[in-house]
């Protein structure tokens, strides 16, 4: 577990970071306000706190016989100072969440192209190697002070129900649609199937990837209607071992918003041992729709469901 020491901006590029008390976090976009932040893969960086006390110690040494070297948080260009890593020894694509800010690291140090006045008055800066960059994946506000957390990046197992997706005779846009949603809030896609829609073949399916530990969450598109062989809910509920009807309720409430035909899924939720199983509808539109509506909770419910978490009445 890491703290945030502090959290930096700098409204205009080419000037100095400062502290500020919070800030706001914009999912694919950055912190508001800083300048660095925009549709990149840099949009907030993170350094070390111990990494820093070590440079300001070191610093102040060198810099005695002139009074010393006073070093301000913002001053290596960081916008999070955390406590309790060592960020350029982790790999890129951690995940580091707090309340429900949620970054992926992108990047190890970068090279610098115009030296700071730490480096013209030092002789060295650490931000080019020891800093690390991330980008939003989930929005929010923090504050200094806030714990930062490793978390862990779930997998997913996608499995499209169509006839003729199966015969080849239609494209599967509905399954890279929730490819494409979910790798960007930081899920792993590790399988992705695409059946008939008979239903042993989908309960068969379910169970390879639940049983068989291949994916926490699974994700069903397509067989959720009325016609008689939409059979993707009955497939569900025969492997279930618990039911989600909150997470189902609240995809057809969030669509009911945008068509009334909303009311005519027939989706279910479930669980079966430590996976999470969801029929999402058909269509790449409704996917996206669906899957936006319940992202929020998702992964607090992974979570709980996979190992020790806080109660559910906590964040």
């Amino acid at each position: 577990m890491g703290k945030i020491h502090a959290i930096c901006v700098s409204e205009r590029k080419g000037t100095q970071k400062h502290a500020v008390g919070e800030a706001e976090f914009v999912t694919e976009h950055g912190i508001t306000g800083d300048a660095h932040a925009g549709p990149w893969h840099r949009q907030v960086s993170l350094l070390s706190f111990e990494k820093i006390e070590a440079f300001r110690k070191r610093a102040r040494a060198q810099t005695a016989g002139n009074g010393g070297l006073d070093i301000d948080f913002g001053a290596f260009g960081e916008n999070l100072v955390v406590e309790g890593f060592d960020f350029s020894g982790l790999p890129p694509g951690v995940l580091f969440g707090s309340g429900s800010v949620l970054l992926e690291m992108t990047q190890i140090g970068k090279e610098c192209h115009s030296h700071c006045h730490i480096f013209d008055t030092v002789g060295d800066c650490i931000m080019p190697r020891e800093g690390v960059f991330a980008r939003v994946l989930q929005g929010g506000v923090l504050k200094c002070g806030a714990d930062l957390n490793i978390v862990k990046r779930y997998r997913v197992g996608i499995i499209t129900a169509s006839d003729k997706g199966s015969r080849g005779e239609r494209e599967d846009t509905s399954g890279a649609a929730i490819r494409e949603f979910v790798s960007a809030k930081g899920y792993e896609v590790t399988s992705y199937t695409l059946l008939s829609d008979d239903q042993p073949l989908l309960e068969a399916e379910i169970k390879r990837l639940a049983d068989g530990g291949f994916a926490e969450l699974i994700l069903t598109t397509g067989g959720t209607g009325f016609s008689p062989r939409d059979r993707t809910p009955e497939a569900t509920l025969a492997v279930a071992d618990r039911l989600v009807p909150g997470i189902a309720e609240a995809m057809r409430h969030s669509s009911l918003a945008i068509t009334p035909h909303a009311m005519l899924s027939r989706a279910v939720s479930a669980i079966r041992g430590s996976s999470l199983i969801i029929n999402l509808p058909g269509s790449p539109k409704a996917v996206k729709e669906s899957l936006a509506a319940i992202s929020g909770a998702l992964r607090h419910g992974l979570d709980v469901l996979t190992g020790p978490s806080a109660d559910c009445g906590q964040t």
